[in-house]
């Protein structure tokens, strides 16, 4: 072994002090540690402009920020990401209507700028047209900013409750009758219901009991929708106790159950972003009466707060992978595969137990297709690709189910379509 003060070096190197190794193995290992954070910081994708996007827009009064940014954005939930601070500190991400929206490049990069209406002083000098922007204070309340999304589609989804755990429904009360022997109720009018004490609240919400949402995995019941049919005020406790009928979606009918008034959740904005990475979800169930889904309409998925679902969160709708059968296996088409040029490495020759195979380097001169592809038997059915049929958002949750909003829909989609975060 080396003495401790001086180890043998290299022909033409110097002799390195212990000490010296030590400094350098520790630098080494800190900067082994250090290197992920002084290196480059991660890339953030960039925000992609939407072919053939507009230099300016006005905003209307019907728009919401979410139409607004799907004329610039491919993906209209980044608009934070280019949005330029306005005028206004207090909601620097509100616009309303007499907004000129402009996109721009700054430094290579897509920026949408804001100009308030009637913030525009206009100058003509030498015949030439000169914009003057000058901040101002706009005093305005806040109704008159667009909504986020279209919240007509989903108003009455926010106040009401249409997903009831089964418990809930078996145990909660029910009408039983009406004064004078109606068959049904409407506003204004009074019904008995099956036991109701004096600790109850004053206002109550009248549901029709309707189909269970199962898991499509393991057919579990997640829930039971839940149909609003009006709201009523309690007049008297008792069994049975009398409740008057002060709105309705519809007449009240025996059987209808009865539960406690959820608080009012007042209409506000969202902010739509990708829900958490790694979840996925199908559509449960089509809301309103329809069969194929399309732009506006509201759905409800396999997947709660449980699931960490927030109001707001994106997921991308897809269609596919589902096993469709091969109709020309079947026989639905006459295929007259030696007829026809091989236009992939495989093919089909007979049945599967009967089926041959040539492969390159064969010497039979009797094979009746060229030896330059092997021929396999092709299966019966074939996995439909997943394609991207729309976008949809979350604006309301339960435990295990949530509601949804199509925002987006490049085509019909229907009951157990998969769903997935979109990219960050």
């Amino acid at each position: 072994m080396c003495p401790q003060s001086v180890c043998p070096a290299a022909p033409g190197h110097a002799h390195r002090r212990p000490d010296a190794s030590l400094r350098s193995l520790a630098s080494l290992r800190l900067f082994t540690l250090l290197a992920p954070l002084l290196g480059s910081a991660p890339t953030l994708a960039v925000v992609e402009i939407l072919p053939g996007a507009p230099e300016s827009y006005t905003v209307r009064s019907a728009d919401t920020l979410w139409s607004v940014a799907s004329r610039f954005l491919r993906d209209p939930w980044r608009w934070r990401e280019v949005w330029q601070t306005n005028t206004d500190p207090a909601h620097p991400e509100q616009i309303h209507p007499g907004d000129v929206v402009r996109l721009m490049r700054v430094g290579g990069q897509p920026r949408i700028q804001i100009e308030r209406a009637g913030d525009q002083e206009v100058d003509h000098r030498d015949g030439m047209r000169v914009v003057r922007l000058s901040p101002r204070v706009r005093e305005s309340v806040l109704q008159e900013a667009i909504p986020t999304i279209p919240i007509v589609a989903i108003g009455p989804f926010l106040t009401q409750s249409y997903v009831a755990q089964s418990d809930q429904l078996t145990r909660a009360p029910y009408v039983v009758g009406f004064p004078d022997r109606h068959l049904v109720a409407g506003i204004g009018d009074q019904v008995y219901v099956r036991r109701i004490d004096s600790t109850a609240p004053g206002r109550f919400q009248v549901l029709r009991p309707g189909e269970a949402l199962r898991s499509p995995k393991t057919n579990e019941p997640l829930g039971y929708l839940a149909t609003f049919v009006a709201s009523a005020a309690l007049e008297r406790t008792g069994d049975p106790a009398t409740l008057r009928v002060l709105s309705a979606e519809r007449e009240v009918a025996i059987g209808d159950r009865v539960l406690p008034a959820s608080p009012d959740e007042s209409l506000r904005n969202f902010s739509p972003r990708p829900a958490p990475a790694g979840v996925r979800a199908q559509i449960l169930h089509v809301l309103n009466g329809v069969t194929q889904v399309g732009q506006f309409d509201v759905v409800v998925i396999d997947a709660g707060t449980r699931e960490r679902l927030e109001p707001g969160h994106l997921f991308e709708v897809f269609q596919g992978g589902t096993q469709e059968p091969d109709r020309i296996r079947k026989g639905d088409y006459d295929w007259n595969w030696r007829g026809e040029p091989p236009r992939s490495a495989g093919s089909r020759v007979g049945d599967d137990a009967g089926s041959r195979s040539w492969r390159l380097g064969d010497s039979d001169d009797n094979a009746p297709i060229p030896p330059t592809f092997e021929v396999r038997p092709q299966r019966p059915s074939f996995i439909q690709p997943f394609e991207r049929s729309g976008l949809l958002m979350v604006f309301r949750t339960f435990e295990r189910v949530s509601f949804g909003i199509v925002l987006n829909a490049h085509r019909a989609m229907h009951v157990h379509d998969r769903l997935a975060p979109p990219p960050a």
